[in-house]
C-alpha cells in the first residue's frame, strides 16, 4: 500500500505540473474555448488541451512502472495497442481544438484508436451467462470492443460540458477498478496500478479544471479519459459492468440524445444542443458545482454498489 500511495502522489504532483504547462501553452499558441450565447457557460476564453497534461502523466508514470504492468498476464503488444490509440486521440483532439475539424475528419481518430486496441490483442474472450456459465465471443469480441469503446468515448465527449464533471467522473471509475482488482477473486494488481495512475492523474488535473476552471479537457481529452477508462474495463477480466454502472447516467443520457436527435431527423454526431442532463440540471437552478457532486455521488454510490 506504500507502493501505491507513492505512485499515487508522484503522478498527481505530475499531473498537477503537466497541467500549468499545458495552460501556458494553449495561450500562447492561442488555443482557447471561446463563449457563447447557447452552450458554452464560461466567462471569458479559457485554454484548451488539459487532456495532453492527463495522457502524458499517466503514460509516463505507467513506463515507470512497466515491470510491474508485465508481471500480470497482458504482454507488451497490449499497452502499445492502448498508448497508440490514446496517441491518434490526442492527434485528432489537437487538430481539433487548433482547426475545428469537421465531424467526419473527427471520427477518424477514434476509429484508429479502436483499431490500434484490437490490432494489438485486446480482446474479450467470454461473458458471464447470467443463467449460468459463459458465453464465448470468439471472432465477436472485436464487434463488442468496438461498440464499447466508442459508446465510452462518445459518452465522455458529450459529457464535457461542466467544469470538472469529466475528469471527477473518470476517477471515480478508475478507483472502483483499482479497488476491484485488489480482491482476492479478481486479483489484478498490474490493472490496478494503471487504473490508479489514471485517477491520479485526473484528480491533479481538477486543481486546474474545477469551477471555475482555468483549463479545459479539449476534444482529445475528453475523448481519451472515456477511452482509458473502457481499455481499463476490458483487460481487468471484461468487466464492463463496473465501468457501466459508474457511467450509467451519463451512457444512458448519450443513447437518449442519439434516439432524440435521430427521431427529429437530424444528425446525431453533426450538431450540439443544450438538453443534455446536466444543463437540464443546470436549468433547475443548481449551480455547476452542484450539478458535478450530484454526478459524483450517484457514480459513487453505484460503484460502491458494484
Amino acid at each position: 500500500m506504500l507502493f501505491y500511495l507513492q505512485i499515487f502522489i508522484l503522478t498527481l504532483l505530475l499531473a498537477v505540473g503537466l497541467t500549468f504547462l499545458v495552460l501556458r501553452l494553449a495561450k500562447k499558441f492561442n488555443i482557447t474555448d471561446r463563449p457563447d450565447a447557447e452552450r458554452k457557460l464560461h466567462q471569458g476564453e479559457v485554454p484548451l488541451l488539459g487532456g495532453l497534461a492527463i495522457f502524458f502523466a499517466f503514460f509516463m508514470v505507467l513506463f515507470f512502472v512497466r515491470d510491474q504492468l508485465l508481471a500480470g498476464n497482458l504482454e507488451i503488444r497490449q499497452w502499445l495497442g492502448f498508448f497508440i490509440g490514446a496517441c491518434f486521440l490526442m492527434l485528432g483532439g489537437f487538430l481539433d481544438d487548433k482547426y475545428n475539424l469537421k465531424p467526419v475528419r473527427q471520427f477518424i481518430f477514434p476509429l484508429l484508436a479502436v483499431a490500434s486496441v484490437i490490432i494489438g490483442g485486446v480482446q474479450i474472450e467470454k461473458i458471464t451467462n447470467p443463467f449460468g456459465g459463459y458465453f464465448y465471443l470468439g471472432s465477436l469480441s472485436a464487434v463488442l470492443i468496438v461498440f464499447w469503446l466508442f459508446g465510452m468515448m462518445y459518452t465522455t465527449k458529450l459529457l464535457d460540458g461542466l467544469d470538472g464533471l469529466v475528469a471527477g467522473l473518470t476517477a471515480i471509475g478508475s478507483l472502483v477498478i483499482f479497488l476491484f482488482t485488489l480482491t482476492t477473486k479478481y486479483y489484478q494488481p498490474d490493472i490496478g496500478l494503471a487504473a490508479l495512475i489514471l485517477a491520479a492523474a485526473c484528480l491533479g488535473f481538477l486543481f486546474f479544471n474545477w469551477h471555475p476552471a482555468r483549463v479545459f479537457l479539449g476534444e482529445g481529452g475528453s475523448l481519451f479519459l472515456g477511452y482509458a477508462l473502457g481499455v481499463l474495463a476490458v483487460i481487468s477480466g471484461a468487466k464492463i459492468a463496473i465501468a457501466l454502472l459508474v457511467m450509467g447516467i451519463p451512457m444512458l443520457d448519450l443513447v437518449w440524445t442519439i434516439l432524440r436527435r435521430l427521431i427529429a431527423g437530424q444528425n446525431p454526431f453533426k450538431m450540439a444542443d443544450r438538453r443534455h442532463l446536466h444543463f437540464r440540471l443546470i436549468g433547475t437552478g443548481l449551480s455547476q458545482r452542484i450539478a458535478v457532486l450530484l454526478f459524483y455521488a450517484v457514480a459513487i454510490i453505484f460503484g460502491l454498489s458494484a
